[in-house]
């Protein structure tokens, strides 16, 4: 399986954007995806991840209210809505995959940079 991630871009401080995660590749079938995000000088942190069956979601507290993620089965991707973009918000986002429940995330996309200017 391979992760596309997409969407990043320029916002100002309160606005919007999109990200997609499209897997490509075989049968499609993951426990869990969820976002990263990495900031320059920082660690990678978690974000955000759904469960592909049911979609049961879960967000990091600074993005709770904020961020909304979403996936699409048939499609074979999933989205994060990013809404009230702060400058803290600007990082280079992954999608990953969790295959299983008791294992990590193994499959990762090649990152989209989101900027958010004040």
């Amino acid at each position: 399986v391979q992760l596309q991630a997409s969407g990043g871009g320029l916002v100002q401080a309160g606005g919007s954007l999109r990200l997609s995660c499209a897997a490509s590749g075989r049968t499609f079938s993951p426990y869990r995806m969820g976002w990263f995000r990495q900031a320059p000088g920082k660690e990678r942190e978690f974000v955000a991840d759904i469960r592909w069956s049911g979609g049961t979601t879960a967000y990091a507290d600074s993005v709770k209210g904020r961020f909304t993620m979403s996936r699409d089965n048939a499609k074979n991707a999933a989205y994060l809505q990013m809404n009230n973009l702060k400058p803290e918000d600007t990082a280079v986002y992954y999608c990953a995959i969790q295959p299983g429940a008791t294992v990590r995330y193994d499959t990762w996309g090649q990152g989209t940079l989101v900027t958010v200017s004040s």
